[in-house]
């Protein structure tokens, strides 16, 4: 595999070459990790009932929920696309909401009643109108339950796939036909959508009003792993007089490399990229290190070698 083309995120490459786990890590990424679906894949996706979605707002903020509908409900357009309808829901449409502002979403499909395997889809999407996706692909099924009638379609740029594997799948049977109601496709019948079931409409009148946690510290990479402990250092350039950007200069909206890659350009070359950028992302990749230092500190007992006063910890910091 090239450098500076591992698949996965700059935080879980720096958590394995913590941890010890780089080389196994690099034989799934090598053997499993596709970006692409393959034949065999894209057989797995057509017979699909249902799947869990993950996406996260312009905040990070994140919301999983479920998707389900007949045995090819998701369409596999081409070996890198495919889409998935949106039904009739409870109308707060959090999924899409989060697409509008953050495109990346992750998909994770499991067969819990015959091969006891799964698939992870990680990718871009857009929201496209149920009539522009039937122009553009007229093969599309047309589904005769009004409850399952499409009002918008999710597309997906698939950009990783691979498997979950068996070993902490659980082997589940599907109850006979005759011994189960049949499912209440769009209906708005409190009822058959599974009532109060935990008592949250019952208590409404007597709790405070919902309040959304205050948003501290946000910077570039947002938020602070609630792990870390102490109070987080001042946002990037915050009152020093040096010119370094602060989060509401021009250059807080550039998508810059926020976590250093093991095997990406140093962090000399990234800084190249910025005007005036060596000190700005000296800081942005030193506080990010001492962050992740204190987090996966916890990960480990203490060896000896830490406590040795030459120790700069395990990613051979030179400016600590």
């Amino acid at each position: 595999m090239p450098q500076g083309e591992r698949p996965g995120s700059d935080g879980e490459h720096l958590v394995q070459q913590r941890l010890g786990t780089t080389e196994r890590a690099d034989r799934f990424y090598r053997d499993q990790v596709l970006d692409h679906l393959n034949a065999r894949m894209q057989e797995f996706v057509a017979r699909q009932e249902m799947f869990f979605l993950s996406t996260a707002d312009r905040h990070g903020e994140c919301d999983a929920t479920f998707r389900a509908g007949p045995p090819g409900f998701v369409q596999v357009l081409d070996a890198r696309t495919l889409t998935y309808p949106e039904y009739r829901g409870n109308g707060v449409m959090a999924s899409v909401g989060n697409i509008s502002e953050n495109p990346r979403l992750g998909i994770l499909m499991v067969d819990f009643t015959r091969d006891r395997i799964g698939l992870h889809v990680n990718g871009r999407a857009r929201v496209v109108m149920d009539e522009e996706m039937r122009a553009g692909h007229p093969g599309l099924p047309v589904d005769p339950i009004p409850g399952r009638r499409a009002q918008l379609w999710v597309m997906v740029e698939v950009e990783e796939a691979y498997v979950h594997c068996a070993k902490h799948i659980p082997h589940l049977q599907k109850v006979p036909p005759q011994q189960r109601g049949a499912r209440a496709w769009g209906t708005d019948d409190v009822k058959r959508k599974g009532g109060d079931f935990f008592g949250a409409a019952a208590e409404a009148s007597d709790r405070a009003p919902f309040r959304r946690p205050e948003r501290k510290n946000e910077h570039l990479r947002g938020g602070l792993h609630e792990d870390t402990q102490g109070e987080p250092p001042a946002p990037y350039g915050a009152g020093n007089g040096s010119g370094t950007p602060s989060p509401s200069s021009p250059l807080s909206s550039l998508s810059l490399p926020s976590q250093p890659s093991l095997t990406g350009p140093s962090s000399s070359a990234r800084a190249a990229a910025v005007p005036g950028g060596d000190d700005f992302v000296g800081e942005l990749n030193a506080e990010f290190l001492d962050r992740v230092e204190r987090v996966l500190a916890r990960a480990q007992p203490r060896r000896a070698a830490e406590d040795e006063p030459q120790f700069r910890g395990w990613f051979d910091r030179r400016d600590a």
